[in-house]
């Protein structure tokens, strides 16, 4: 539901134009040293203000309301809340019966009965990522030395970013993109074969990001055009280096010491200026729809520290089972 993690645990709350977002961490380990000011960087990354990317500003600084002290985390939950401020639930005032085409308006009518928060999408809104980026940074503190890096390398079918922005900017509609992911220096080892696997880890959490359609992990679809001769890595050290890395750093759903790579599609932005045609759910009739608001026309652009931030959670999580397994040796 809205809870993740074997050891490594997180809660997430919270809707786009309420009270605020929040999420707790349990399994965080005692000792970390951990202060507001460790968030601002990675929340700053995921804020929009560049071309392409929302008006809407917030200023996403996190309250630590349990699980540190002295600037060192305790061992206790973690739990860290975000006030909204910059809400205009008035953008949202006509959806509860015209559901947006693309978006989880008519889904979540539908799974509750009709009470769902619509405004600005509610639980179900890209907002919620910043929880998700917050959790990244304390994930990514369990990893270390370990690193992870994501960018965007496609817009709008163009590897040209500005170009891609350019050509999208003012026109009332959006474009998606792909974002691919590297983390190094991840031990070999981690991956709980079959259904804990590195890769369905990974993928469940780049799944809970919204927007979110596809994955693919070193070749990935491209290796169904390849033979097996020119997708096998010829392991070339003792410590599992390979001299190819199509296996994008994991076989058997278990990381192999060399670096992981993959790589997501992000769908186009679902509120778009542009009209569009929807059902009214109180008459039965199809209408116009003309969605009012602030949203991105590419919001691949502030996905890269939100895909950072999965991934580093599912190998927190999957680093800290075989700490424990090793324990138990």
């Amino acid at each position: 539901m809205n809870t993740f993690g074997t050891l490594f645990r997180l809660s997430i709350f919270g809707e786009s134009h309420g009270t605020g977002i929040g999420i707790v961490l349990d399994g965080v380990p005692p000792g970390i040293p951990l202060t507001a000011r460790d968030f601002i960087h990675d929340l700053n990354r995921r804020k929009p203000g560049t071309a392409g990317t929302t008006s809407r500003s917030e200023p996403d600084r996190p309250q630590l309301l349990s699980g540190t002290y002295q600037a060192l985390t305790t061992g206790a939950p973690l739990a860290l809340f975000f006030v909204n401020t910059n809400t205009r639930p008035s953008d949202y005032a006509g959806l509860h019966a015209t559901p947006r085409p693309g978006h989880a308006d008519y889904t979540a009518w539908v799974k509750y009965a009709g009470f769902a928060d619509p405004r600005g999408g509610g639980h179900f809104s890209g907002r919620l990522t910043l929880a998700l980026v917050a959790a990244g940074v304390v994930a990514k503190k369990i990893i270390s030395p370990a690193t992870v890096k994501a960018n965007l390398i496609e817009a709008g079918g163009l590897q040209d970013i500005d170009r891609a922005i350019e050509q999208i900017k003012g026109t009332g509609d959006s474009i998606g993109g792909i974002v691919e992911c590297k983390l190094e220096g991840l031990p070999a080892g981690l991956g709980e074969p079959f259904f804990e696997s590195a890769e369905s880890t990974v993928s469940r959490l780049a799944f809970s990001i919204p927007a979110i359609k596809g994955i693919e992990f070193g070749s990935g679809f491209a290796a169904a055009r390849m033979k097996g001769s020119e997708h096998n890595d010829a392991i070339i050290s003792p410590d599992g280096t390979t001299s190819t890395n199509h296996a994008g750093g994991i076989n058997g759903g278990i990381t192999n010491g060399n670096a992981v790579i993959f790589r997501v599609a992000v769908k186009p932005t679902s509120s778009i200026g542009l009209p569009q045609q929807t059902i009214n759910l109180e008459s039965g009739n199809m209408q116009e729809l003309t969605i009012t608001g602030r949203h991105d026309a590419c919001i691949a652009l502030r996905i890269p520290v939100v895909l950072e931030a999965a991934a580093a959670i599912a190998f927190a999580d999957l680093l800290l089972i075989r700490r424990s397994q090793l324990n138990q040796q």
